[in-house]
Protein backbone atom coordinates (compact mmCIF):
# COMPACT_ATOMS: atom_id res chain seq x y z
CA UNK A 1 0.00 0.00 0.00
CA UNK A 2 2.79 1.74 -0.06
CA UNK A 3 2.78 4.87 -2.67
CA UNK A 4 -0.97 4.59 -3.13
CA UNK A 5 -1.77 7.75 -4.87
CA UNK A 6 -4.76 9.82 -2.76
CA UNK A 7 -7.09 12.40 -3.98
CA UNK A 8 -7.61 15.29 -0.85
CA UNK A 9 -10.70 17.53 -1.84
CA UNK A 10 -10.72 19.94 1.00
CA UNK A 11 -11.51 23.75 0.89
CA UNK A 12 -10.14 24.17 4.46
CA UNK A 13 -6.33 25.02 3.76
CA UNK A 14 -5.33 23.98 7.45
CA UNK A 15 -7.34 21.09 7.27
CA UNK A 16 -6.07 19.40 4.12
CA UNK A 17 -1.82 20.63 4.99
CA UNK A 18 -2.60 18.45 8.05
CA UNK A 19 -4.16 15.58 6.46
CA UNK A 20 -1.73 15.80 3.39
CA UNK A 21 1.44 16.25 6.01
CA UNK A 22 0.22 12.98 7.92
CA UNK A 23 -0.19 10.71 4.71
CA UNK A 24 2.99 11.59 3.03
CA UNK A 25 4.81 10.51 6.41
CA UNK A 26 2.83 7.20 5.27
CA UNK A 27 4.80 7.22 2.23
CA UNK A 28 1.41 8.01 0.19
CA UNK A 29 1.24 10.10 -2.83
CA UNK A 30 -1.17 12.96 -2.24
CA UNK A 31 -3.16 15.54 -4.77
CA UNK A 32 -4.42 18.35 -3.24
CA UNK A 33 -7.73 20.10 -4.61
CA UNK A 34 -9.86 22.94 -2.78
CA UNK A 35 -13.21 22.43 -4.55
CA UNK A 36 -15.25 19.45 -6.34
CA UNK A 37 -14.74 20.28 -9.44
CA UNK A 38 -10.90 21.00 -9.22
CA UNK A 39 -10.89 17.44 -7.73
CA UNK A 40 -12.87 16.13 -10.46
CA UNK A 41 -10.16 17.42 -12.97
CA UNK A 42 -7.35 15.34 -10.50
CA UNK A 43 -9.17 12.43 -10.82
CA UNK A 44 -7.13 9.11 -12.73
CA UNK A 45 -7.22 5.74 -13.30
CA UNK A 46 -4.38 5.23 -11.09
CA UNK A 47 -6.09 7.07 -7.93
CA UNK A 48 -6.73 4.81 -5.42
CA UNK A 49 -8.69 6.55 -3.16
CA UNK A 50 -10.82 9.64 -2.55
CA UNK A 51 -11.11 11.92 0.72
CA UNK A 52 -14.01 14.09 0.29
CA UNK A 53 -15.14 16.97 2.31
CA UNK A 54 -18.81 17.36 2.30
CA UNK A 55 -19.59 21.06 3.09
CA UNK A 56 -17.79 22.88 -0.01
CA UNK A 57 -18.70 25.90 -1.38
CA UNK A 58 -19.61 25.81 -5.23
CA UNK A 59 -20.22 21.81 -6.38
CA UNK A 60 -20.49 19.85 -3.05
CA UNK A 61 -18.68 16.43 -1.69
CA UNK A 62 -22.04 15.06 -2.46
CA UNK A 63 -22.55 15.81 -5.90
CA UNK A 64 -18.73 15.76 -6.57
CA UNK A 65 -19.31 12.02 -5.34
CA UNK A 66 -21.59 11.17 -7.76
CA UNK A 67 -19.62 12.50 -10.38
CA UNK A 68 -16.97 10.24 -9.52
CA UNK A 69 -18.85 7.51 -9.27
CA UNK A 70 -19.99 7.86 -13.20
CA UNK A 71 -15.95 7.13 -14.08
CA UNK A 72 -14.74 5.39 -11.39
CA UNK A 73 -15.50 2.75 -8.49
CA UNK A 74 -12.16 3.98 -6.08
CA UNK A 75 -13.06 4.06 -2.62
CA UNK A 76 -14.26 7.51 -1.11
CA UNK A 77 -14.03 8.38 2.53
CA UNK A 78 -16.86 11.68 3.24
CA UNK A 79 -15.16 14.00 5.57
CA UNK A 80 -17.74 16.38 7.13
CA UNK A 81 -18.63 18.30 10.62
CA UNK A 82 -22.15 16.54 10.31
CA UNK A 83 -22.42 13.02 12.47
CA UNK A 84 -26.09 12.54 12.39
CA UNK A 85 -27.01 9.27 11.08
CA UNK A 86 -29.10 10.55 8.52
CA UNK A 87 -26.25 12.64 7.07
CA UNK A 88 -23.78 9.03 7.35
CA UNK A 89 -26.73 7.32 4.82
CA UNK A 90 -27.10 10.47 2.52
CA UNK A 91 -23.47 9.97 1.97
CA UNK A 92 -23.46 6.58 1.73
CA UNK A 93 -26.56 6.65 -0.75
CA UNK A 94 -23.71 9.31 -2.85
CA UNK A 95 -21.64 6.24 -3.42
CA UNK A 96 -19.03 7.11 -0.27
CA UNK A 97 -17.57 4.04 1.04
CA UNK A 98 -16.43 5.18 4.50
CA UNK A 99 -17.54 8.26 7.00
CA UNK A 100 -15.61 10.25 9.03
CA UNK A 101 -17.07 13.02 11.12
CA UNK A 102 -15.10 16.38 12.24
CA UNK A 103 -13.06 16.66 14.43
CA UNK A 104 -11.47 13.10 13.88
CA UNK A 105 -8.14 12.13 15.14
CA UNK A 106 -5.31 11.57 12.55
CA UNK A 107 -4.97 7.81 14.17
CA UNK A 108 -8.84 7.03 13.52
CA UNK A 109 -8.11 9.07 9.61
CA UNK A 110 -5.10 6.85 9.05
CA UNK A 111 -7.15 3.64 9.99
CA UNK A 112 -9.90 4.18 8.07
CA UNK A 113 -7.18 5.13 4.75
CA UNK A 114 -5.39 1.89 5.36
CA UNK A 115 -8.33 0.05 5.77
CA UNK A 116 -9.98 1.12 2.27
CA UNK A 117 -6.91 1.26 0.34
CA UNK A 118 -6.46 -2.46 1.69
CA UNK A 119 -9.58 -3.66 0.36
CA UNK A 120 -9.36 -1.56 -2.87
CA UNK A 121 -6.38 -2.90 -3.82
CA UNK A 122 -6.84 -6.68 -2.98
CA UNK A 123 -10.21 -6.46 -5.00
CA UNK A 124 -8.96 -4.37 -7.90
CA UNK A 125 -5.90 -7.86 -8.60
CA UNK A 126 -3.61 -5.41 -7.54
CA UNK A 127 -1.36 -8.13 -5.53
CA UNK A 128 1.43 -9.76 -7.11
CA UNK A 129 -0.14 -12.83 -6.50
CA UNK A 130 -3.09 -12.29 -7.64
CA UNK A 131 -1.58 -10.98 -11.26
CA UNK A 132 0.06 -14.55 -11.45
CA UNK A 133 -2.73 -16.19 -11.14
CA UNK A 134 -5.45 -17.36 -13.30
CA UNK A 135 -8.28 -15.56 -13.02
CA UNK A 136 -11.40 -17.36 -11.27
CA UNK A 137 -14.72 -17.02 -11.58
CA UNK A 138 -18.12 -17.98 -9.85
CA UNK A 139 -21.20 -18.46 -11.84
CA UNK A 140 -24.72 -18.89 -10.07
CA UNK A 141 -28.06 -18.33 -11.40
CA UNK A 142 -26.92 -15.99 -14.58
CA UNK A 143 -24.14 -13.99 -12.13
CA UNK A 144 -20.95 -14.23 -13.22
CA UNK A 145 -18.39 -13.13 -10.51
CA UNK A 146 -14.49 -12.66 -11.10
CA UNK A 147 -12.95 -13.82 -7.81
CA UNK A 148 -10.03 -12.21 -7.77
CA UNK A 149 -11.04 -8.29 -8.80
CA UNK A 150 -14.00 -6.62 -9.12
CA UNK A 151 -15.72 -7.76 -12.49
CA UNK A 152 -19.34 -8.76 -12.23
CA UNK A 153 -21.85 -9.65 -14.82
CA UNK A 154 -25.52 -10.11 -14.66
CA UNK A 155 -27.10 -12.57 -17.80
CA UNK A 156 -24.29 -11.39 -20.07
CA UNK A 157 -24.39 -7.76 -18.92
CA UNK A 158 -21.60 -6.07 -17.27
CA UNK A 159 -21.93 -4.35 -13.45
CA UNK A 160 -20.43 -1.56 -12.64
CA UNK A 161 -20.07 -2.46 -8.93
CA UNK A 162 -18.47 -0.05 -5.84
CA UNK A 163 -15.52 -2.15 -3.81
CA UNK A 164 -17.63 -2.71 -0.98
CA UNK A 165 -20.78 -4.28 -3.39
CA UNK A 166 -18.53 -6.38 -5.00
CA UNK A 167 -17.27 -7.80 -1.68
CA UNK A 168 -21.14 -8.37 -0.11
CA UNK A 169 -22.05 -10.21 -3.06
CA UNK A 170 -18.84 -12.10 -3.85
CA UNK A 171 -19.12 -13.20 0.18
CA UNK A 172 -23.07 -14.26 -0.47
CA UNK A 173 -22.28 -15.97 -3.78
CA UNK A 174 -19.43 -18.55 -2.22
CA UNK A 175 -22.17 -19.25 0.57
CA UNK A 176 -25.81 -19.60 -1.02
CA UNK A 177 -28.77 -19.42 0.65
CA UNK A 178 -26.67 -18.67 3.87
CA UNK A 179 -28.19 -16.63 5.90
CA UNK A 180 -25.75 -13.28 6.89
CA UNK A 181 -26.79 -10.99 10.14
CA UNK A 182 -25.82 -7.44 9.26
CA UNK A 183 -23.30 -8.16 11.96
CA UNK A 184 -21.80 -10.90 10.20
CA UNK A 185 -21.57 -8.63 6.85
CA UNK A 186 -20.73 -5.59 8.73
CA UNK A 187 -17.50 -7.46 10.68
CA UNK A 188 -16.23 -9.66 7.67
CA UNK A 189 -16.31 -7.02 4.87
CA UNK A 190 -15.94 -3.76 7.27
CA UNK A 191 -13.20 -5.90 9.18
CA UNK A 192 -14.93 -3.09 12.63
CA UNK A 193 -16.43 -4.20 15.40
CA UNK A 194 -20.43 -3.79 14.65
CA UNK A 195 -22.63 -1.31 16.25
CA UNK A 196 -26.45 -1.57 16.53
CA UNK A 197 -25.90 1.76 14.00
CA UNK A 198 -24.12 -0.25 11.87
CA UNK A 199 -27.00 -1.78 10.53
CA UNK A 200 -27.87 1.24 8.76
CA UNK A 201 -24.89 1.39 6.84
CA UNK A 202 -25.72 -2.65 5.72
CA UNK A 203 -28.43 -1.53 4.68
CA UNK A 204 -27.83 1.44 2.32
CA UNK A 205 -25.32 -1.16 0.85
CA UNK A 206 -27.93 -4.13 0.54
CA UNK A 207 -29.94 -1.61 -1.25
CA UNK A 208 -27.29 -0.18 -3.71
CA UNK A 209 -26.34 -3.98 -4.78
CA UNK A 210 -30.25 -4.65 -5.93
CA UNK A 211 -30.60 -1.80 -7.81
CA UNK A 212 -27.63 -2.83 -9.80
CA UNK A 213 -28.19 -6.22 -10.10
CA UNK A 214 -31.77 -6.98 -9.80
CA UNK A 215 -34.56 -6.78 -12.49
CA UNK A 216 -37.15 -5.26 -9.80
CA UNK A 217 -35.05 -4.14 -6.57
CA UNK A 218 -38.74 -4.47 -5.02
CA UNK A 219 -39.26 -7.98 -5.74
CA UNK A 220 -35.23 -9.31 -5.39
CA UNK A 221 -34.24 -12.62 -6.73
CA UNK A 222 -31.05 -13.01 -5.29
CA UNK A 223 -30.56 -10.70 -2.60
CA UNK A 224 -33.34 -12.34 -0.29
CA UNK A 225 -34.66 -10.50 3.05
CA UNK A 226 -35.04 -13.21 5.92
CA UNK A 227 -37.18 -10.72 7.91
CA UNK A 228 -35.52 -10.64 11.52
CA UNK A 229 -32.53 -12.72 10.75
CA UNK A 230 -30.41 -10.92 7.72
CA UNK A 231 -29.78 -11.56 4.07
CA UNK A 232 -28.80 -14.17 1.85
CA UNK A 233 -28.15 -15.11 -1.62
CA UNK A 234 -31.00 -17.59 -3.06
CA UNK A 235 -29.44 -19.56 -5.80
CA UNK A 236 -31.04 -21.12 -8.36
CA UNK A 237 -30.98 -25.09 -7.67
CA UNK A 238 -28.51 -24.79 -5.09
Amino acid sequence: MQNSKILLVEDDADIREGVRILLESENYQVTEADNGSRGLELLTEDTDLVILDIMMPGMSGLRTCEEIRKRSNVPVLFLTAKSQESDKLIGLMAGGDDYLPKPFSYAELLGRVKALLRRYQVYRGKTEKQEEETEKYLELSGIRLNEEFNEVYVNGEEKELSNIEYQMLLLMMKHPRKIFSAQNLYESIWNEPYFYTCNSTVMVHIRKLRVKIEKDPQKPEYIKTEWGKGYKFDAYGA
